[in-house]
């Protein structure tokens, strides 16, 4: 059985990995979604792409809802 001290430490390296691929623009790789599964993460992350290239990422924890923001699609 695992100590439940030893995750917490994998667990902030995972989020630092997570922070890392999007502060770096690798949003849109296959890596980038399984940290977000192991992190379980179920915020909003958003990419702004312009001619072919990623100008900006970002995201946003989840803890709050906007539901009355418009969505660009």
């Amino acid at each position: 059985m695992q100590n439940p001290n030893e995750s917490a430490p994998e667990s902030g390296t995972t989020f630092l990995e997570f922070r890392r691929k999007i502060q770096a623009a690798e949003v849109l790789c296959a890596s980038l979604e399984r940290l977000m599964g192991t992190l379980h993460f179920s915020g909003r992350v958003t990419v702004v792409i312009q001619n072919g290239r990623v100008l900006k990422s970002g995201y946003e924890e989840g803890y709050f809802t906007r539901r009355k923001d418009v969505r660009m699609l």
